[in-house]
């Protein structure tokens, strides 16, 4: 017998607890005391009828939700979402925006890419890793249900004893959107249509899920007195409370289907901490600009009178839309009444059509100091996607390199690891276009384009230099911004660019000592954007213009690396064109 703790324990015993404490101390030298957790969601997908903006329709929800539920995680969690569709009638995926899915490839949730669609009345199961703090996003990814109401935050922390470069008192989230009045259904059946019928400008602008529709300007009178009703309190302004002296991290976030925006808090400074999950270098805004898919943090100090409150707003940028209203929340400084309006009118916005400020925010966008990741050097392959817009046997689409992108019935990922390659178009697209004789600054007389499902092959760990480069659509002196994002990797952003980009000089200008890392990315009207990324991802992932009815309409494509390193597919993932023999529930 041996006394432990003054406590008689027998010897063989002793000698186990003894063995248990000394692995735990070598843990806590280690640094890895306290384990990755598991995080469970269970998750019904349906729809309901809601009023986010004072107009009843249907929209889709989690849980009853829209936006749905906030995924709150420490770095190196595991995410378990069981996911219900109860949609009945449609099919439904999730993709889990900016999670890189290192090892989990098949659960990026891209429909036609990662995974065939989950049916009405299945549960699905995705399971990850978040590997990096930092504010991300999760959407739809089937058809264009994510303008229906299928949206959500994900806030990934630093584990136990990390900390961040920056401090603040409170964390809150913040979700920008716009809302159309059409359902998807109507929207994507005039996109298809011949003639064509543009889906047009948003009717309201929605703040974390609320905006207010002016009910007096409904053209139609409807059947139903009370679809429309201000009243509502689905329709309540967003407001966040503010107590004086403290600084707020705001993680804000954009998942509009078309709209670019500008978003400034009445009276308040931003400084820009994050974007993308990656540390910025701070600077100051008034306006921070947004393009879908793209998050950022900012802090704000409730630094102003307290005795009144402020507005919020957001407006579109980069499109002419005058009957959009701009989305409206109140900044609340405790104790004022949450209801009491700020005394003064809202801030005027940008003006839409001024592309000086929005592209001097992304040239300010560097990586922090302390935490830069430097690029390589150079390149192992350059490929260079003209953006245009293109008619194809009447249809108007859009494409890269005048080939416009349309998934096959069997997703790529699947194809390609059993070898199904013949369910899509085998030729590689193009790595450029005609740089010498294209002038991107006219309508082209020959607007006619193609249409493929090819994939890219990229070398495994290879780097990959992209350069996006924007041109006129068909309509005169008209050149959209188009934010891209990119599936299972980041980026690095080398740099943005006036006109033509020119493969010989604008090299030479690239940020290859701070530049940012990004998942998500706008091009400019008229001007270019360079990114350099590592193809060190076994799987299939798309990269695509991130407007809901522009990758509808074909401005996207599809990248394919280290298929051979992908591990044994779940068959959970099977079940549509040539995979259905494969699935096994």
């Amino acid at each position: 017998m041996i006394f432990s703790n003054m406590v008689l324990i027998p010897k063989c015993k002793s000698r186990v607890i003894l063995f248990l404490w000394l692995l735990g101390i070598i843990a806590l030298l280690n640094g890895s005391a306290v384990e990755a957790r598991i995080r469970r969601y269970k998750w019904e997908v349906k729809y309901e009828y809601k009023s986010p903006d004072c107009l009843k329709k249907l929209v889709i929800t989690i849980n009853g939700r829209t936006p749905g539920p906030t995924i709150t995680a420490q770095q190196n969690d595991t995410i378990i979402v069981e996911l219900t569709n109860s949609l009945l009638t449609e099919n439904v995926a999730i993709h889990w925006h900016g999670i890189r899915q290192i090892g989990t490839p098949w659960f990026d949730g891209t429909e036609g890419v990662t995974q065939c669609p989950i049916l009405p009345g299945t549960t699905f199961k995705y399971q990850f890793v978040v590997d990096r703090a930092g504010t991300y996003l999760y959407h739809a990814h089937y058809g264009m249900q994510r303008e229906a109401g299928l949206y959500g935050s994900i806030i990934v922390g630093l584990p136990d004893g990390k900390s961040e470069p920056f401090t603040y008192d409170y964390d809150r989230n913040i979700i920008l959107n716009d809302w159309y009045h059409k359902s998807t259904y109507e929207q994507a059946a005039g996109l298809s249509a011949i003639p064509f019928q543009w889906v047009g400008e948003p009717e309201s602008l929605l703040i974390h899920g609320t905006g207010k529709f002016n009910c007096s300007t409904l053209t139609t009178p409807s059947l139903d007195a009370g679809i429309c009703n201000a009243t509502n309190p689905d329709c309540e302004p967003f407001r966040l409370i503010a107590v004086t002296g403290k600084t707020y991290r705001l993680r804000i976030s954009s998942l509009t289907a078309l709209s670019a925006l500008s978003f400034q808090i009445e009276g308040h400074n931003m400084t820009v901490v994050e974007a993308d999950g990656h540390y910025v270098e701070p600077f100051v805004v008034q306006n921070l600009f947004l393009y879908s898919g793209e998050t950022y943090s900012v802090l704000v100090k409730a630094d102003q009178d307290p005795t009144r409150n402020y507005w919020i707003t957001s407006n579109i940028v980069g499109r002419s839309a005058p009957n959009t209203p701009p989305g409206l929340g109140v900044f609340v400084y405790y104790p004022n009444h949450p209801r009491r309006s700020p005394p003064t009118t809202p801030p005027p916005p940008p003006l839409w059509n001024n592309t000086d400020p929005r592209l001097a925010q992304s040239h300010a966008i560097k990586a922090r100091q302390g935490y830069i990741h430097t690029p390589p050097s150079r390149p192992d392959r350059v490929i260079v996607f003209l953006n245009t817009q293109n008619t194809i046997n009447g249809n108007v689409r859009w494409s890269v390199n005048n080939v416009s992108f349309a998934l096959p019935h069997t997703p790529y990922l699947i194809a390609l690891k059993e070898n199904l390659t013949h369910v899509f178009d085998e030729n590689p697209p193009p790595d450029g276009y005609d740089f010498q004789n294209y002038d991107i600054r006219i309508v082209q007389e020959n607007r006619n384009a193609t249409s493929s499902n090819g994939v890219y092959r990229l070398n495994f760990n290879s780097t990959v230099d992209i350069i996006l480069q924007n041109a006129n659509s068909m309509s005169l002196k008209t050149s959209e911004t188009h934010p891209w994002h990119l599936h299972g990797h980041d980026f690095w952003v080398l740099g943005y660019g006036e006109g033509k980009f020119d493969m010989f000089n604008d090299p030479k200008k690239y940020n290859l000592v701070n530049p940012i890392i990004k998942n998500t990315v706008p091009v400019h009207p008229y001007g270019w954007t360079a990114l350099r990324f590592r193809a060190d991802n076994p799987g299939a992932w798309a990269f695509h213009c991130h407007i809901e009815s522009h990758f509808y309409m074909g401005m996207g494509v599809v990248f394919a690396e280290g298929i051979d390193k992908v591990g044994k597919l779940p068959s959970s993932i099977m079940g549509c064109g040539e995979t259905q023999g494969l699935y096994r529930p």
